[in-house]
């Protein structure tokens, strides 16, 4: 069980956190998984699963509704039955210099079962990195959409670490859409040391009110916001150890702290 506060928690703080409205999902899911032979930049993997999700309340209590009586579930009822064909590509080209990453992810729910849900998810991340002498510039940017049968919880959120620093889990917006675009200069302090620049933006492109319930929108999200800041991160061989400063649109500051796995430059 998990809680759910990236679509149905509200902004706190000026938004730079998100608490909980006592809604918790609880999933169940099997399934397999093929990763196809690799090549030297290209990464290929399909799987299927089926997931049973069903939103519970602090108490453990099964729940269809929010505490303002807006459906949790798509189907109405307690729990949500889905079977997903999930297609993931990933492209490389690393050089000394640059480097160039592809992620694609495209999910389909298939109509297998009674009730199960029927859609198709599509996100894809670019992210493009260039060396300036003895620094680093790296920028990225995101797109997702989703098209069928929905739950609020499946709803893209924007917001936090990973997407918009500044801002608290999912407290920009969720929606249909999204729209996420990062962009952050490093500079090296010393041996393993680097201190960086950064700014990020994200939108859910006015799709908030297509999300069922309108979460969102009830919670008084935004649907677009830009954080920027600074950091420091310290690389070792466990991987790349990061402090991030953030500042919102409100003005308000929050502290990060990461490990990124990949290392540096990721």
């Amino acid at each position: 069980m998990t809680p759910e506060i990236a679509v149905h928690g509200f902004p706190a703080d000026n938004f730079t956190r998100s608490g909980s409205r006592g809604v918790n999902l609880s999933r169940l899911s099997l399934g397999v998984e093929i990763n196809e032979p690799t090549t030297s930049k290209w990464t290929s993997g399909t799987s299927v699963k089926f997931e049973h999700i069903r939103p519970v309340n602090n108490d453990g209590r099964s729940i269809a509704r929010d505490h303002e009586g807006f459906p949790l579930t798509c189907s109405g009822n307690l729990h949500d039955n889905m079977i997903i064909l999930k297609q993931e590509s990933g492209y490389a080209d690393v050089k000394d210099n640059s480097f160039l990453r592809v992620n694609f992810q495209m999910e389909q729910g298939l109509p297998l079962v009674p009730k199960s849900l029927t859609f198709n998810r599509v996100k894809c991340a670019v992210s493009k990195g260039i060396k300036l002498g003895p620094t680093f510039l790296v920028t990225s940017l995101t797109g997702g959409s989703i098209v069928g049968d929905m739950a609020p919880y499946q709803a893209f959120a924007i917001g936090g670490l990973g997407s918009v620093r500044g801002y608290g889990e999912g407290a920009v917006g969720s929606g249909r859409l999204c729209l996420i675009g990062n962009c952050e200069y490093t500079v090296p302090l010393a041996k393993n040391l680097e201190g960086s620049l950064f700014m990020d933006c994200g939108s859910d492109l006015g799709s908030a009110r297509h999300v069922p319930g309108n979460p969102a929108l009830r919670q008084g999200k935004p649907g677009f916001g830009v954080g920027f800041g600074y950091g420091v991160h310290f690389n070792t061989d466990i991987g790349q150890i990061r402090v991030d400063y953030a500042m919102n649109a409100f003005s308000r500051k929050t502290f990060y702290f990461s490990i990124n796995t990949g290392g540096a430059g990721s």
